[in-house]
């Protein structure tokens, strides 16, 4: 059972409510600070999930927690006609809708809020869903993929990218250090939310990613589960299929 990390630990509320809180609070902040803390690899990362669903050649796709849609976006590279792009932060959603009316893709890609983990879809609805950053801010992580699994087509794809913690030295130890000590520092320094960065690097140390994610996602239902570690393992691309 992985350990439950939440933003804002004297707070009572669930931590659904208080992840919205958060990224509504940051929200404004969210797309500078991100390529900062992550060099700007972010975009490769992002680029490489494309590339594996171009291949399937999708109609539909469903892009949960999506925040400001930078997943949404990309994907219109892989020629999809419709693009939901899924959240629940309403400010996220918000800086999201900007980008895509300068970038004149409203036709393709629409943005609304909603609940991963309550999907106000029908069954086998999408031909892919892509979960960026996102899984490891689930409230219930194995309810969130069963509700993916319940709207994805037979045969549809769920290609995730969150992060991960390298098992090799010297990588391991840099990343503790710049996760536990950077990375909150330049959050509290340029967010308006000094707990947010802090529980964004709790939160990717406490996921359980690797193998340990490949075989909740087996336990859900997927089938042919793979993941490839990016960037010396900081990262990781989960690819997996819904039977036919």
């Amino acid at each position: 059972m992985p350990k439950k990390v939440i933003p804002y630990k004297d707070s009572h509320l669930g931590k659904k409510e208080q992840v919205t809180q958060m990224f509504d609070t940051i929200s404004t902040d969210y797309d500078g600070l991100n390529r900062v803390i992550s060099f700007g690899i972010d975009v490769k990362w992002r680029k490489r999930v494309v590339s594996i669903l171009k291949k399937e050649q999708p109609n539909t796709i469903l892009d949960i927690a999506t925040g400001t849609g930078d997943l949404a976006i990309a994907m219109v590279k892989t020629g999809a006609k419709n693009i939901i792009g899924l959240d629940i932060s309403p400010g996220m959603l918000n800086v999201g809708k900007e980008k895509i009316q300068q970038k004149e893709l409203s036709e393709t890609i629409e943005m609304i809020v909603g609940d991963s983990e309550n999907l106000s879809f029908e069954n086998n609805s999408f031909d892919a869903v892509t979960v960026s950053f996102g899984v490891r801010n689930f409230e219930n992580l194995e309810k969130g993929l069963s509700e993916i699994l319940r709207v994805l087509k037979p045969k549809g794809t769920l290609v995730v990218l969150e992060t991960s913690v390298p098992t090799k030295t010297p990588y391991k130890q840099g990343y503790h250090f710049y996760t536990k000590y950077i990375l909150p520092t330049i959050g509290k320094i340029f967010s308006k939310d000094n707990s947010a960065y802090g529980y964004l690097s709790e939160s990717a140390a406490a996921f359980p990613y690797g193998e340990n994610f490949n075989n909740i996602l087996r336990k859900i239902g997927f089938i042919d589960v793979t993941n490839k570690p990016q960037t010396f393992g900081v990262a990781s691309i989960y690819v997996a299929k819904k039977a036919d």
